[in-house]
Parts: C-alpha cells; structure tokens; sequence
C-alpha cells in the first residue's frame, strides 16, 4: 500500500467556515471539533458509544470520547497534523450521518423507533 501524504493542519478561519457550512451542531473548541449528543440515559449512551466507537475504528482515526449518563461528547483532532485535518471533517461527516439517521423519516421500509419519549434514546436535532 502506497504511503498516504501527511495531513495538512487547517487554519481556524477555514475550520470555523467549513463547520458554519457543513457541521452546524459541532463546534470549534481548544483546537479540536466537537460535538455533544444528548441521549435518553445511559442505554442511549452506550449505543452511541459503540457507534461511534465502530466508525472511527473502520476510519482509523479516534476522536476522544466522553461518555456520560445523559450525553456523548466527540472531540476530533489529528495528531500528526497538530490540529484539525481533513481527516476530522470526514470522520465527523460520517458519524454526524449515522448517529442522526431516523429511520422510517424518510419513507423507507423502516419503521424506526416509536415516538414514545420511554422508547427515545437519543434525542436527534
């Protein structure tokens, strides 16, 4: 396998745009992107948690992660580039898709979960 580039570290202007643009519900914040998902308790947690967890894995990249009875926190930097890269941005792409997919929203042939709050586990934007 041919050797990837060294990730280009962005600069804050262009992080704080491309978040403005693309990400609205994360934020830029000591030098790394970062967003808080609220859940519906610790169940919810735990599932995003894994979620994400699997995500990054696959990606190669881990995000530190901060999980909480009623919350998720991602935080996204890239080491190797002393800061944010392109890397954090697809990274966050993927999980801000996976981690607000409502299935059954979208005319498809899933249901998703009943909007009942005792079945709600994670509280989507």
């Amino acid at each position: 396998m041919a050797a990837r580039p060294k990730p280009r570290k962005l600069a804050a202007a262009v992080v704080r745009a491309r978040l403005a643009k693309t990400l609205p519900h994360w934020t830029l914040q000591g030098g790394q992107l970062v967003r808080r998902y609220q859940t519906g308790g610790w169940k919810g947690t735990l599932l995003a948690v894994n979620a994400i967890g699997h995500l990054a894995e696959a990606a190669w990249h881990h995000p530190d992660i901060l999980a909480t009875y009623p919350a998720v926190e991602v935080r996204l930097s890239t080491h190797e580039a002393g800061g944010i890269s392109e890397r954090d941005f697809a990274l966050a792409a993927k999980i801000e898709e996976v981690i607000q997919w409502r299935p059954g929203r979208d005319g498809g042939a899933l249901e998703g979960t009943p909007d009942d709050p005792r079945h709600a586990y994670l509280h989507y934007d």
